[in-house]
């Protein structure tokens, strides 16, 4: 393999923060539907699967958008690294976007019978397919715009996205079930969070359509180095993907069970109300979205390695404590959320810097998605259908809080295969690794300066 050149092309200042808000705004998109649906789950039971077990058939329709996110990662994936970031980005928040909005048009149960929830399923479906190509894409080519020096400070602001889609999902149908009362949602109120994705969409691939390739990729496009491809990626770099995997099962289990199924288990297990519970999550999510950056830069100082390790044990010692706690009333449960909250954003803030990082750059795109896809898939969409099964036939509902320590440690062991990279070069076609980078001469004296 070539050399890795010492420092990555940034782009302009103001190039650059376009891109930033191009990134953001695509997963706020992706996100805003997670959110809307999370917060929507009672009513979207009611609509969609009346019946004894109606609520596992809305997890089950949260689960199965997940399906469909590997093969969406293996076509997007290897796509992105042979014509560019750019494109298949553009392309994938408009499929997230329509998706999303048709579930606001759909006829309910009562209207089409069983055709009504396999109509929900299927728009999931595509949902996850273009998810699939979305979030690694976006994650890949901010690293690859960001400075050296700042990755984890720029990068952290794809995650703000995250949060900013969840949040506003979560306050749209707050406002909404404000606005029109406990009936009117269940009747038709739900709809409108979906159908204001549209717009959303839109918003973002004309900020997205405007954009320069990322300048990494570029680079290795002219030399005709951009061959990689899914045997390459499997065959090469088995370490980085498992690394890579085992990372994402604590990320999104944790991520899953916090934000996904947080409201379905506060109104089911503690009685909770649907706007108390609405608004605890808002409260909570603002929290972890304002303190995004904060933690992307500190993890430029620090390293990504030390902000991974105080994350998953901290997740680990205090996991089950805390869903204790939120089971004691509404401030409890607001402060136990919190808590676990500001525990995971050390992860959440750093994952726009880090899984890029694992990656050379010729399989960059695809790397990231296939092994975040694939994890993502078993971990981390399932979450919430495992969290909800389990408490359903067993009464154990301290269940949750479990399965996030699993997933913490199953995080941990991944954690020492994980190679430091803040301050690491992501061009070239050699994996970055700021250790190795530090041995070389030119490359200490660059980062020095």
């Amino acid at each position: 393999m070539a050399d890795k050149p010492p420092d990555s092309a940034p782009l302009r200042p103001a190039v650059l923060r376009r891109s930033v808000a191009a990134s953001a705004m695509g997963n706020a998109t992706e996100w805003f539907d997670y959110g809307v649906y999370a917060a929507t789950a009672t009513y979207l039971t009611d609509a969609f699967f009346p019946g004894d077990l109606g609520t596992l058939g809305t997890m089950l329709g949260f689960a199965v958008s997940f399906l469909l996110r590997p093969l969406g990662g293996m076509v997007w994936g290897p796509l992105g690294d042979r014509v560019g970031r750019k494109a298949v980005l553009a392309t994938t928040i408009l499929l997230m976007a329509a998706a999303t909005g048709a579930i606001g048009i759909l006829p309910a149960h009562s209207s089409i019978g069983v055709a009504a929830p396999i109509l929900l399923i299927l728009l999931r479906v595509v949902q996850g397919f273009s998810t699939g190509g979305e979030y690694g894409g976006a994650a890949t080519y901010l690293a690859e715009c960001s400075t050296d020096r700042k990755r984890g400070f720029f990068g952290s602001f794809l995650e703000f996205g995250t949060m900013a889609g969840f949040v506003g999902g979560t306050a749209v149908v707050l406002v909404c079930q404000l606005a029109f009362g406990s009936e009117a949602m269940h009747d038709w109120g739900w709809r409108i969070p979906f159908l204001l994705a549209v717009p959303l969409g839109l918003t973002g691939w004309y900020l997205r359509a405007r954009l320069d390739e990322s300048p990494v990729f570029e680079e290795i496009a002219d030399e005709e180095k951009s061959k990689g491809g899914l045997i390459e990626l499997i065959t090469t770099y088995r370490r980085e993907i498992l690394t890579l995997g085992g990372l994402v099962v604590a990320l999104n289990v944790v991520n899953y069970t916090l934000l996904t199924y947080q409201p379905t288990y506060l109104q089911n297990t503690i009685g909770m109300g649907e706007s108390t519970t609405t608004a605890m999550m808002l409260i909570g999510q603002l929290v972890m979205m304002l303190v995004l950056p904060f933690f992307g830069g500190v993890s430029d100082r620090v390293g990504r390695r030390p902000m991974w390790l105080i994350s998953l044990v901290g997740l680990t010692v205090l996991a089950v404590p805390m869903y204790w706690l939120m089971g004691q009333g509404t401030l409890w449960a607001i402060a136990g959320f919190v808590v676990l909250g500001l525990l995971y954003v050390p992860q959440l803030s750093t994952i726009s810097s880090t899984f890029p990082a694992i990656f050379p750059t010729h399989v960059r795109y695809a790397g990231f998605a296939l092994g975040y896809n694939v994890s993502t898939a078993l971990f981390g969409g399932t979450a919430p259908l495992v969290n909800e099964a389990v408490i359903e036939a067993t009464g154990w509902t301290l269940f949750p809080a479990v399965y996030m320590v699993g997933a913490s440690l199953v995080g941990l062991v991944a954690w020492s295969f994980l190679r430091e990279t803040a301050g690491a070069s992501l061009r070239g076609t050699t994996v970055p690794d700021a250790d190795a980078d530090a041995d070389a001469p030119p490359l200490s004296a660059k980062v020095a300066t």
